[in-house]
């Protein structure tokens, strides 16, 4: 009998990408909404669900999301693509852009899956490193790109898990670098919403540049799996001859279309949200630990007198989870919440400070 055959050997030295989910009180480390969409989208959605016929395909293009995702962000249907979550998205980019003998560049601490899909995707990985704010530096990111010649550039704005948004100036610097050697700019803006500014305003139809979205956060469809990219229409039509025919269902498609009808619900989530914010970075740098500003829905900090892993595990004794950012570079010892309700934050605080005081 023949050996059974291995996977190939960059996936078998490769560590998965998968949060923690346990069984806790209070749920904080993966950066969901800490409630749902409004009432009516899910009276919405039980409407239209009746209509599905489930004997068919769904539509392939996904005509009725893109128009209402264009809608939305006044550009044309056809410089929308839209997957199962912007982790799709950046697969797909990857996909049809990197692959064996292509590179991508990204500037660490950033978001993992940027370095994790280039590699299952075949694609070499190039990577820069920030300033010690985290903030891009630039003379950095000039000598990756000219060293390396990526095919794809990627920014994170907000950066997961630092949580800091990007300088306009400094996107524009970057893509003219991106330009110069041929390649393309992806911009993942998971957290827009959250931010001051969204690099959509640099997209041009002959500007190599795409901006990633998702549903999961400020639209509260972490369960839909919904993504979307805003770029020139010649990415879309590329991607669309890489991505798997039928990818995206019926009832996501439906999902998506509808969240748009309750925009206003959506942005008084994320006004709250952000106030939250606030309350919360200042009632824990009252604590013994190092928090960094965010213009996201998380905050990263670092314990000053306690091991992240001791602090990560006393948190979870008292039935609150947040995200263990130790494996990612630079960022030993760090923690990263998500922003919840202020309940679970009150709980989250009183943990804290048991736990550091």
């Amino acid at each position: 009998m023949a050996d059974i055959i291995a996977a190939r050997d960059s996936v078998t030295l490769m560590a998965g990408y998968h949060s923690p989910q346990l069984d806790v009180k209070v749920r904080l480390n993966t950066n969901e909404s800490p409630v749902g969409p409004p009432p009516g989208f899910a009276d919405d959605v039980a409407q239209a669900v009746r209509s599905i016929e489930w004997n068919r395909y769904p539509d392939r293009r996904a005509t009725a999301l893109r128009r209402a995702i264009a809608e939305l962000h006044g550009v044309d249907p056809g410089r929308v693509f839209a997957a199962n979550g912007s982790n799709e998205v950046l697969q797909t980019l990857l996909l049809t852009y990197g692959g064996p003998g292509r590179t991508a560049a990204m500037f660490e601490p950033t978001y993992a899956l940027h370095s994790h899909l280039s590699r299952i995707t075949g694609t070499g990985v190039a990577q820069g490193e920030r300033h010690p704010d985290f903030s891009l530096d630039l003379a950095e990111v000039e000598r990756v790109i000219s060293r390396d010649g990526p095919s794809v550039v990627f920014l994170c704005s907000p950066n997961n898990p630092t949580g800091l948004a990007d300088d306009c100036a400094d996107v524009e610097a970057v893509l003219a670098l991106t330009v110069d050697v041929g390649a393309l700019l992806c911009v993942d803006e998971a957290y827009a919403q959250f931010a001051p500014w969204s690099a959509l305003d640099l997209i041009g139809p002959d500007v190599p540049l795409v901006v990633t979205r998702t549903y999961s956060k400020t639209w509260a469809m972490a369960g839909a799996r919904l993504g979307y990219m805003i770029g020139p229409e010649w990415v879309v039509t590329e991607l669309e001859k890489v991505v798997l025919p039928y990818h995206l269902d019926s009832m996501t498609q439906i999902a998506g279309t509808l969240a748009l009808r309750h925009l206003d619900a959506m942005e008084r989530r994320v006004a709250v949200l952000v106030a939250e914010r606030e309350r919360l970075t200042d009632r824990m740098s009252r604590l013994p630990v190092h928090v960094w500003r965010s213009g996201a829905n998380f905050v990263l900090f670092r314990p000053d007198r306690m091991p992240g892993d001791d602090v990560w595990q006393a948190l979870v004794d008292r039935s609150v989870l947040v995200r263990n950012c130790a494996s990612w570079p630079r960022l030993d010892g760090c923690l990263r919440v998500t922003i919840g309700t202020p309940e679970e934050d009150d709980l989250f605080l009183q943990a804290l400070k048991e736990v550091l005081t």
